[in-house]
């Protein structure tokens, strides 16, 4: 009972400018901690400081007390500033067309004046309801997300890219070098970061280093450091990113385009474990582990004389396959909604979410650039959506085509085109079992079955 008691009251927001009606609607909620505002300039004040759950507004303010033009500018600020927020209007002013307008503009609901405190009351409290389940809603989805969440950063619900986690996390605390393959955009550089923050090297730098975005005739220098005066303009001596790294990990991406007399000196660090700087003639004890990534095949480069075979076997103690995005059913959709209340919060806080129609073509499109380009498609539709919701026309997105399944005898095909059907079809009803049994055309018990069989989660 003392906790009850000591529990905090809920906020109500009133936007009222008569004093009279202000104390009198004060009084009639004494459950609730009732704040007063007359004017648009102090009702976002308090909307901001306070963040109440509910507002009851008065479109008839001043300047315009005898119209709607102020009313409908506080809303709109409100919606902006916090779409959450329940808004209840009130106007004697031309009634049917102003509570048309206040819907569409995102109010909860609206009464007309003179005001029946009872009725009032009674909206106002279904409202905060209401308030208080989206809350928990929210909260649920954020836990949700953190369940989808894996090495720290990496949100996936895919078993494929679940088992890569699990992988890195069993060798990041070994001194092993790993070798990350995969297409563009697929995460390599979140992956590796994942190797050193698993690590006992958490507490060291980790560097990385894009080795196809450099110059030839700098790559030496960027890795292996220089002394001053080794070269026209070395002014001063520099530590390269091998040093840079000591204590923590390196991260080489797109190591196949490290030229060939350089992989020389790289495997030479790996094998003594000292570097030289350029124009230095002191070896330097380094303990720098080294993560790398690429989307090319080394063992073919390796075959035609472009990556040294004895490099290839010190880099790639442990080789992790990375899938690509369109082999990870379900994560489009789980993605796209992080990216959302990422970009969202930043450059358009009016969203509210994905139309169906967005999220059926997010979980269709085949995503060539994997995550990186996923990531700039809901950017560019957050800052281009006119509504509430993005849409998939925001999106920009032809219709795409289903690939046949890989699998070489039925039994196999069927249980691969099983798996894929249900999980694209859980991604799209966001894991509501009864919204995806219908989708599927079959009954739940038919669905848990599958589930159970399949090692599937909702």
């Amino acid at each position: 009972m003392m906790a009850e008691k000591d529990a905090p009251l809920p906020k109500l927001l009133i936007v009222e400018d008569d004093e009279g009606l202000q104390a009198q609607l004060k009084w009639a909620y004494e459950d609730f901690e009732v704040l007063i505002a007359g004017d648009r300039q102090s009702a976002l004040a308090l909307l901001r400081s306070e963040e109440p759950a509910v507002v009851t507004l008065d479109l008839g303010l001043p300047p315009d007390p005898d119209g709607t033009s102020e009313g409908f500018a506080v809303l709109d600020a409100i919606m902006e500033l916090r779409p959450e927020t329940k808004v209840v209007v009130a106007s004697g002013h031309g009634a049917r067309e102003s509570a048309l307008q206040a819907i569409e503009r995102g109010a909860y609901d609206f009464y007309q004046k003179p005001v029946d405190i009872e009725a009032l009351g009674l909206i106002v409290r279904r409202a905060l309801n209401l308030a208080k389940i989206e809350d928990e809603n929210r909260k649920l989805a954020a836990q949700a997300g953190d369940d989808n969440t894996v090495l720290g950063g990496l949100i996936t619900s895919a078993p494929e890219m679940v088992k890569v986690a699990r992988t890195i996390e069993r060798v990041a605390n070994t001194n092993v070098s790993v070798l990350l393959l995969g297409a563009s955009g697929t995460g390599k550089e979140l992956l590796a970061r994942g190797v050193h923050d698993s690590s006992d090297r958490k507490v060291g730098e980790f560097v990385a280093i894009n080795c196809a975005a450099i110059p030839e005739n700098l790559l030496e220098s960027e890795l292996f450091g220089h002394e001053k005066g080794a070269f026209t303009g070395a002014i001063k001596t520099t530590e390269g990113k091998i040093e840079q790294a000591n204590g923590g990990t390196l991260f080489l991406d797109e190591v196949g385009d490290i030229p060939l007399p350089l992989q020389v000196k790289l495997l030479r660090f790996l094998q003594e474990r000292t570097i030289e700087r350029i124009g230095g003639r002191k070896p330097i004890e380094v303990d720098t582990r080294i993560v790398c990534a690429t989307h090319q095949d080394l063992e073919a480069m390796i075959a035609d004389g472009g990556f040294r075979e004895d490099l290839y076997y010190r880099l790639a103690e442990i080789v992790v396959k990375i899938p690509s995005l369109d082999e990870r059913p379900g994560d489009a959709t789980l993605l796209a909604k992080a990216f959302l209340q990422r970009f969202s919060a930043e450059m358009n806080p009016s969203l509210k979410g994905f139309a169906p129609d967005a999220l059926a073509a997010i979980d269709a499109w085949h995503w060539p650039g994997n995550v990186r380009e996923l990531e700039n498609r809901v950017k560019r539709a957050v800052i281009m959506a006119e509504g509430k919701m993005i849409n998939a026309e925001d999106l920009d997105l032809d219709d795409a085509s289903e690939t046949e399944p890989e699998a070489l005898n039925l039994k196999a095909a069927r249980e691969q085109a099983d798996r894929k059907i249900i999980r694209h079809a859980l991604a799209r009803s966001e894991g509501n079992i009864s919204s995806t049994a219908r989708m599927l055309g079959i009954s739940r018990p038919t669905l848990y079955d599958l589930l159970k069989q399949y090692d599937l989660h909702a």
